[in-house]
């Protein structure tokens, strides 16, 4: 325990934690404090006015990052005959139909993204207790269910993340790895806060951006001046 303390503080070691840095500097910050032996991801947090409990407050969506989130995603497909086989060739991990039903329910969850095809959707609806919690339950409003298996596919491995606020009114996401360059990041970053923005639901009251954060997954968080990365 002592060993991570010390860790801790040292990460900590010439970052004010009361002050907000502009994204620019707060990337540098983040990029030079990351000292773990593997590439971290870079993540970005952001607590936004609204109460997700209310229908009109709920904010959630997909976007594509330019320069992909340096991830290797797996996919799972729920479909049938020729939208099956469309699935395979399309690079999903796992296509399947009652059978990956059956791999889910026995606890085997081997994947990041799941796509469905409408038709599918009684027998995938049955996993709502189990993909539900994970975030993993497929959804027309973020692209995943669809006959476009393809697209949806190619869009999951290109660099889709999906994002949806939870309770306290955060989101939060990995928006590449430590070794991506800046500009590269601040790309990610400025299409994730644009989507996030876009998505403003229309119960929102007052200041809809109220603080944003970036850290890597070792690293401290950095308190980011809203409008900065916006």
């Amino acid at each position: 325990m002592a060993k991570i303390a010390k860790k801790v503080a040292k990460a900590r070691e010439g970052l004010d934690r009361t002050k907000l840095y502009g994204l620019e500097e707060a990337l540098k910050l983040v990029k030079s404090k990351a000292s773990a032996k593997f590439d971290e991801t870079i993540e970005i947090a952001m607590n936004l006015g609204v109460d997700p409990r209310h229908a009109d407050q709920m904010v959630r969506g997909v976007v594509s990052l330019p320069n992909g989130t340096g991830k290797t995603v797996r996919v799972a497909v729920f479909a049938r005959g020729a939208k099956a086989d469309e699935a395979k060739a399309a690079g999903a991990d796992i296509v399947g139909a009652e059978d990956l039903l059956e791999t889910i329910q026995g606890g085997k969850i081997d994947f990041d993204r799941c796509i469905a095809t409408p038709d599918m959707m009684p027998l995938v609806g049955r996993l709502g207790k189990i993909l539900g919690p994970r975030n993993l339950m497929p959804n027309p409003k973020v692209g995943t269910v669809t006959m476009d298996v393809k697209g949806a596919v190619g869009a999951a491995k290109g660099g889709a993340v999906e994002y949806r606020v939870e309770k306290a009114g955060i989101i939060h996401a990995g928006v590449g790895k430590v070794s991506f360059s800046e500009e590269a990041l601040l790309q990610n970053i400025k299409a994730f806060t644009d989507a996030v923005v876009k998505s403003k639901p229309a119960g929102a009251k007052g200041t809809y951006v109220k603080k944003v954060a970036v850290s890597s997954t070792m690293g401290p968080g950095v308190h980011v001046e809203p409008g900065t990365a916006l």
